[in-house]
């Protein structure tokens, strides 16, 4: 399942080593979802050897599951070096297993065929441009009975933006986010069962549309799609799609965005492989400078 619009990897990497250091005072609603997955999680018993926080980001995940398996060997992967700086920061000193940093695309996992036990990710798969090769990726290192837990972004996501950019242009200016019916599809194709999907949709209000888009740019989400406009922002084009934002201003006064968040489980079946994948790559680590 390819997207419509194909991202820039290499722009999606800048952003986040860019983001990276003002990451955490923008990220409320990522620290809210991963609240959220992390939950879903206190009800099911699982015991894992080795689990992979994919997407780690600056650590939230990695942070937990280190308290919550304190025996297991965790693996924090992203594709933004600096951003597992951070997560290294942040898990210094705290306990006696620190995680494995890896930097690494989500779509060439550089992990042994059935190596981890459960594979937890927090809103990164709508940074692939192949979700059906990530979700066959993951049945590859995922072992039999493993569990994949994730959350990613469905298409009413940033819907204030996409509108008020349709009246000043044709260009992209935001990702393509897929039905969450979709995924599941995908997650029984790639072999996984007892696919359980649902939805929330978080509202986020500021005061300025200014801030909308600052706060974007402080978590790394800028746009990468690929046939974006590259040049500078002209001022007019600017005015113009803040003066189309203004439809969707409250009673209140602020300016709202709406996220539609998708959380998704399934487990990996035993003894299902999928062909093409029986190299074994080692893992690579990542070291603080």
């Amino acid at each position: 399942m390819e997207s419509q619009y194909h991202l820039d990897k290499e722009k999606v990497r800048k952003n986040f080593e860019r983001a990276a250091n003002r990451y955490d005072a923008s990220a409320r609603l990522q620290k809210e979802v991963a609240s959220r997955l992390l939950e879903r999680l206190d009800y099911i018993r699982i015991q894992p050897k080795r689990l992979l926080d994919l997407g780690c980001g600056t650590g939230t995940i990695s942070t937990d599951m280190l308290k919550r398996y304190p025996k297991a060997e965790t693996i924090a992967l992203d594709l933004a070096f600096n951003m597992l700086k951070k997560t290294q920061q942040h898990t210094k000193g705290w306990f006696s297993k620190k995680p494995h940093c890896v930097c690494a695309d989500a779509e060439n996992l550089p992990l042994k065929n059935d190596s981890v036990d459960l594979l937890i990710s927090n809103l990164m798969l709508q940074w692939s441009n192949d979700l059906q090769a990530v979700f066959n990726g993951f049945q590859r290192v995922i072992a039999p009975k493993g569990l994949l837990m994730f959350t990613t972004f469905g298409p009413d996501t940033l819907k204030e933006i996409r509108a008020s950019w349709a009246s000043v242009d044709n260009s992209p200016h935001t990702s393509q986010f897929i039905d969450m019916h979709d995924i599941g599809d995908a997650l029984l194709k790639a072999g996984f069962s007892d696919p359980v999907m649902d939805m929330d949709i978080i509202t986020m209000t500021y005061d300025s549309v200014h801030n909308v888009m600052k706060d974007i740019k402080n978590i790394g989400a800028s746009n990468a799609v690929q046939g974006r406009n590259k040049g500078l922002m002209g001022k007019q084009r600017l005015t113009d799609f803040k003066i189309a934002y203004e439809v969707f201003r409250q009673a209140d006064g602020l300016y709202p965005l709406t996220w539609e968040v998708v959380y998704g489980h399934a487990w990996a079946p035993e003894n299902l492989k999928i062909k093409g994948y029986d190299k074994i790559i080692p893992i690579q680590r990542a070291h603080s400078s």
